[in-house]
């Protein structure tokens, strides 16, 4: 057996269980071995109820006091009871599981593992509890578990199992870094953290595991993104470009004035496209910075040299977005665009009909999704490429459409506000322009942060607010029931939501784990008012631009990042009415408290960002792991600045040699074979 074999060469992994993995993106034994856990969590010894904390996950023995009571509120079954011991009691209460009903009996002793809350009469109350036996939680507390992303089907156990399986069945991967570099940093070989970041020993080896495999990450993707750099340094600049009356007046007729920012950044634009080498620039700004207009700018000048433009954008919505903004403004001012869209659920002769115009070039812009990479589409004159989100694509997508052209200029967009050491190690490849400035005439977005016994308020506000014609986002860190305790999810928390709101309220749900199909309709009938509240995980923090959304509630706020609320938040704010923030904070901890307050205080992306990075310190190994910027499996950018650092210099150092001893063919190799656990430099 080898880590190429299929799902199913695992004991206990038919055709019906493999179909469950293969929702995962499981496939093949490789995928399993790389498949790593979410979070991890520690059983600790039961506590007294007088001990507990809100905010806090803990296991108490309580003797059930009352028969559970079930009620039913739309399409939620809330069972309650009450329970207690020696030192005082609480409520539990349970979504959607009726059957309990008949298994808490009054009278019966049981160990109940979950998240308590403080309610506004300051009762306890734990929501969603684990239940166990006696001897089933004296073995969880000999190990650390961990808890893997899940689906519908298949449980945390089930993943364990298999993973168990790959470890003691298969040859793992073999050391790939010299040893030099491992002493140096003193790290743990590769196959001892494969083995330790799924079924660790200990905090610290779980630690040391993490830490090998984060530089991993950092390392091969920072040295492959200095090959790149050198192949187009100093490329020469094939679409020499002179700036037109279109690109002056098209600035003079805008009903308002560019801050210095913009301009600023719009003439490092025109030296790059008017000079002898191509741009590879990158405009870093806060959401609402005003990014879109200074590519559009771009854009104008190249097609007003009589060249293509192409703008590559993450999502569906997004381009389409974009392709409208450009279509209005074309006919607002007369400009010489003549775009088209370019999607992947387009009807197949829309797209033969796109095809053909940018092929003879008729269409000058063309604005789409990855599909404008597709080797059907060939252009007449490609002269610039515009990318949204850059963290969203990978160096080889950038690379498949600069292809499509002689050595087209490149300008990327990112609206995360990374500190500038950072963003020079991650952007290696491009030159950094930043708008540090938002444009006048915005109105400050209100935030608040408080506990979860301030929901029914919060629900009130929303309702208010919905009644008012406005429009919702709520956002939770987890998809789906059981990926890790006392955290809220998409699923049970829309229901919650709609059993909580007036009937007439019309409540969505949106995640990552939906078809991209589903994903699009969702966020485009919010768009355009046909629901709401949407009920969302961070797939909403890019892609959808909604003027009509004025409040945006995030739960467990404490489990994300602050340079990922802070984007999250720039979801709202939009339009031309007043909007909202509530931060619901479970976690009762005074540095927590502090660190969320920085977000009442300031609604500057980069000081913010600045903010998160000194205060993540070392990172939570046993909270949420973000989503993180360029999508890394494990790294995160601000937890491991640090190891970001360490990695970079490492290439400065040893990547000549690498390179001269064909270990860099090699890493190129094993990174096609998917055995580096590093990102996917087609999918960053």
């Amino acid at each position: 057996m080898n880590l190429q074999s299929d799902i199913t060469t695992l004991k206990g992994v038919g055709e019906k269980s493999a179909a469950l993995f293969r929702k995962l993106h499981i496939s093949t034994l490789k995928d399993l071995l790389f498949y790593f856990p979410r979070a991890y969590e520690t059983f600790k010894a039961p506590i007294s109820i007088q001990d507990v904390r809100p905010g806090e996950t803990c296991t108490v023995r309580g003797l059930v006091m009352t028969v559970p009571m079930l009620r039913h509120v739309r399409n939620l079954k809330i069972l309650t009871l009450s329970v207690k011991d020696q030192t005082g009691g609480m409520q539990l209460t349970f979504f959607n599981m009726p059957f309990l009903k008949n298994t808490l009996k009054p009278g019966s002793i049981y160990l109940f593992h979950g998240m308590v809350l403080e309610k506004s009469n300051h009762a306890l109350v734990m929501e969603q509890p684990r239940i166990y036996k006696e001897e089933e939680y004296r073995d969880l507390m000999s190990f650390i578990q961990p808890r893997y992303p899940l689906t519908k089907g298949i449980t945390n156990q089930s993943i364990s199992k298999a993973v168990k399986q790959v470890l003691s069945l298969c040859k793992l991967p073999e050391e790939i870094l010299p040893e030099e570099i491992l002493k140096k940093e003193k790290m743990m070989s590769y196959k001892e953290a494969l083995c330790a970041i799924h079924f660790p020993e200990s905090e610290e080896q779980l630690r040391e595991a993490r830490k090998r495999l984060v530089f991993n990450e950092f390392f091969f993707f920072i040295l492959m993104l200095r090959e790149a750099k050198t192949a187009t340094e100093l490329v020469k600049n094939e679409h020499p470009m002179i700036e037109t009356g279109e690109t002056s007046r098209f600035l003079e007729e805008l009903p308002y004035r560019l801050t210095k920012a913009q301009l600023s950044v719009i003439d490092e634009i025109k030296s790059d496209m008017t000079g002898e080498n191509v741009m590879s620039r990158l405009i870093q700004g806060d959401v609402g910075s005003g990014k879109t207009i200074v590519a559009v700018w771009a854009l104008l000048l190249c097609v007003s040299n009589g060249y293509q433009g192409a703008m590559m954008a993450p999502t569906e919505v997004l381009a389409r977005q974009h392709f409208d903004t450009i279509k209005e403004l074309t006919d607002k001012y007369g400009l010489p665009f003549k775009p088209v869209l370019l999607t992947g659920s387009q009807p197949a002769k829309e797209k033969r009909e796109a095809y053909a115009a940018i092929a003879e070039g008729s269409a000058n812009l063309v604005l789409g999704t990855h599909a404008i990479i597709q080797e059907k589409v060939a252009f007449s004159k490609l002269a610039l490429v515009v990318t949204d989100e850059q963290h969203r694509f990978g160096v080889r997508q950038r690379e498949n459409l600069k292809e499509k052209g002689l050595h087209p200029h490149v300008l990327v967009m990112s609206a995360t506000p990374i500190p500038r050491t950072l963003a020079i190690i991650l952007y290696g490849d491009l030159h950094i322009s930043v708008i540090d400035e938002l444009p006048g005439g915005r109105k400050a977005i209100k935030n608040c942060v408080v506990g979860p016994s301030y929901r029914p308020k919060a629900y009130e506000f929303i309702s208010k607010e919905v009644s008012a014609g406005r429009q919702v986002y709520c956002i939770c860190p987890m998809v789906e029931e059981g990926e890790m305790d006392g955290l809220e999810n998409v699923e049970e928390y829309t229901e919650k939501l709609r059993a909580a709101l007036p009937p007439a309220i019309r409540v969505t749900c949106l995640h990552g784990k939906m078809r991209p199909a589903d994903k699009n309709r969702i966020m485009e009938e919010f768009a355009a008012g046909n629901s709401d509240v949407l009920v969302s995980t961070t797939v909403i923090e890019v892609g959808i631009n909604v003027p009509n959304a004025t409040v945006m509630l995030v739960e467990n706020a404490e489990r994300f990042g602050l340079a990922q609320l802070h984007q999250l938040r720039g979801r709202v704010g939009r339009g031309e009415y007043q909007s909202y923030c509530i931060f619901i904070n479970t976690n009762d901890k005074k540095e927590t408290r502090e660190r969320l307050e920085i977000l009442n205080h300031s609604n500057d992306g980069f000081f913010i960002a600045g903010e998160d990075l000194r205060l993540r310190g070392p990172g939570d190994l046993f909270g949420i792991r973000q989503s993180g910027d360029l999508q890394f499996k494990l790294g995160d950018i601000y937890n491991d600045a640090g190891l970001l650092k360490q990695a970079a210099d490492c290439v400065d150092i040893y990547g000549a040699k690498l390179k001269e001893n064909g270990l860099f063919l090699r890493y190129e190799e094993l990174i096609r074979e998917g055995l580096l656990n590093t990102v996917d430099f087609t999918s960053i």
